[in-house]
């Protein structure tokens, strides 16, 4: 501790200063856009800039649909990017939307089994198409947000050559800001958090080499986004 001290004393005074023993205090925020941007939306606006956005810039193809039209309209996503083989996340809100019968009924979808053990990670690797269910969307980049969970595993969204996300209006928020409040809420409240939290905007790309912009580097080439009009 003294030579600790010393040696905060002895740099202090090169830097012609007297040696300070509390933080200094943070400026003042030039401004509340954190908290506030976008935050004046509807739930409407805000889904029609979280598509124009990943559209747009992300490249990620975006639909908005019913709740009774969604087994329809993602059996015909995945038939766009060439059918099966397809793996859907074991999440229960794809089965309460039809999803998964009618993939499994149309594709022979493998649907991803806690039980099955590395033999998920097998299917993930094979199929054309990988289908989860987000958490929450962002608007302000255009990004889903994935929890992973025993029966929605991180591979599903990773190693299948095209994905298909879908997400509910009502939870697509403002930005990031946002999400960090609600998680710690839930943390608060003690609801145990996932191992993983993913925000995925779009296909990775990138244009290290000669400057030509390749797509898909790492992870799928297509990506999609089946927005369930819930609000």
């Amino acid at each position: 501790m003294n030579n600790r001290t010393a040696f905060l004393d002895t740099l202090a005074r090169s830097l012609g200063r007297e040696p300070r023993t509390e933080p200094v205090p943070a400026p003042a925020p030039v401004n509340d856009y954190p908290q506030t941007r976008l935050t004046e939306l509807t739930a409407q606006e805000r889904c029609d800039a979280f598509i124009d956005f990943a559209s747009t810039a992300m490249m990620t193809h975006c639909e908005l649909t019913s709740p009774a039209d969604a087994p329809h309209a993602a059996l015909r996503l995945c038939e766009e990017y060439g059918g099966g083989p397809a793996i859907v996340s074991g999440d229960a809100r794809l089965a309460e939307l039809g999803i998964t019968r009618r993939l499994q009924e149309a594709l022979g979808a493998a649907v991803w089994d806690p039980a099955l053990g590395e033999e998920n990670v097998r299917l993930a690797e094979q199929a054309n198409v990988g289908v989860v269910f987000a958490e929450y969307g962002l608007t302000e980049s255009g990004g889903v947000v994935l929890f992973s969970a025993p029966e929605r595993g991180r591979s599903l969204s990773l190693l299948p050559t095209s994905c298909i996300t879908v997400l509910r209006k009502s939870t697509i928020l403002p930005r990031v800001a946002q999400l960090a409040q609600i998680l710690h809420r839930r943390a608060q409240a003690g609801e145990r958090m996932p191992s993983c939290i993913n925000i995925i905007s779009g296909p990775s790309s990138t244009a290290d080499i000669e400057l030509i912009k390749v797509v898909g580097v790492h992870g799928p080439v297509n990506t999609a986004c089946l927005i369930i009009d819930d609000c």
